[in-house]
């Protein structure tokens, strides 16, 4: 899910006021208000964004959409979009490909506690949750898994005491004025609210870079309290959409389905880790065990060669 009309912004004076600018290095702003400029814009509880998805019941663990509604007519024109994108670019799928391999992505990770505190999380926890993301990517849970070549290197960590923010209410306020980094860069927001996680696609960075990364629970991290999903995948699921890749239900049983050939049809999400589920009457079984389902993180093992390659295509079309 992204919010891609940016209602408001904070200008320049109310970030240096709430001490969300700094020169250099990142910097913490543990005690940072919402400034009053902000008061004017939504709240992402009461307010609903029509590019937005919502209404999915079965969403991974119960807990909601993780990102914005993608029509078939949509996705049919996001596939021409980027093989025109890579042509421009005079690359091939192999070259694509061959590009990814190596390429390391910088993470800012931005704790959004309460005023009181609640919400934070260890060095070690991120420190985990880095490892996690290398593992995953790196084919590490399953010798069937995809080695995807991407890596991912910590840039930096500041944390932020605020009521509103730590629910995700004004995010695209808080997205706009702790954003750090360029499109090949992933921001990660440790929130709680009533998701696991929301991400946004790369082909809308160019429309809304300063909303760009995922938004994660942040009870979800490695050690955490989310009972089922405290492995730290929720991150991988995550990053698998702002890296392109669809669900592997996305648009049923189907042929076209999430655009990867590799991951058998799928008519619905999955839940827990039910082996042998099969939802759809097209080749092949559910891939329960594929990142961009809705299983448990411990059922989760791989992404396939095929989500690899469009990875690789995404991240030379609109990332690199």
């Amino acid at each position: 899910m992204s919010r891609v009309s940016i209602l408001c912004r904070l200008s320049a004076t109310a970030l240096v006021s709430a001490g969300l600018v700094a020169t250099g290095a990142l910097t913490s702003a543990s005690q940072a208000q919402v400034p009053r400029e902000d008061q004017q814009c939504f709240s992402p509880a009461t307010v609903v964004d029509p590019h937005e998805e919502h209404g999915s019941s079965a969403a991974r663990g119960g807990f909601g959409p993780d990102h914005r509604e993608i029509s078939a007519q949509e996705q049919r024109a996001i596939e021409v979009r980027t093989q025109k994108k890579l042509e421009a670019q005079g690359q091939s799928p192999a070259d694509a490909s061959a590009s990814f391999v190596g390429a390391d992505v910088p993470v800012y990770v931005h704790v959004m506690r309460s005023k009181t505190g609640a919400g934070d999380v260890t060095d070690t926890q991120i420190a985990d949750q880095i490892a996690v993301l290398n593992a995953t990517f790196g084919g590490q849970e399953s010798s069937t898994a995809a080695v995807t070549g991407l890596t991912f290197t910590l840039a930096g960590v500041d944390r932020f005491n605020n009521d509103q923010w730590h629910k995700d209410r004004q995010s695209t306020t808080y997205r706009a004025a702790t954003r750090q980094g360029g499109a090949n860069a992933l921001n990660i927001w440790l929130v709680d609210f009533s998701y696991l996680g929301i991400a946004t696609f790369p082909w809308d960075y160019a429309r809304n870079p300063s909303i760009d990364g995922i938004r994660v629970n942040y009870t979800s991290l490695p050690g955490g309290s989310a009972t089922n999903y405290d492995l730290g995948e929720t991150a991988t699921h995550e990053a698998g959409h702002w890296l392109g890749l669809y669900h592997t239900f996305q648009g049923g049983c189907t042929s076209t389905n999430d655009e990867v050939s590799d991951t058998p049809a799928q008519s619905s999400a999955s839940s827990g880790c039910p082996e042998g589920r099969d939802s759809c009457s097209l080749p092949g079984t559910d891939p329960i065990h594929n990142y961009m389902d809705y299983s448990y993180d411990s059922c989760y093992t791989e992404f396939s060669l095929g989500q690899s390659d469009r990875m690789a295509q995404m991240w030379a079309a609109y990332r690199a």
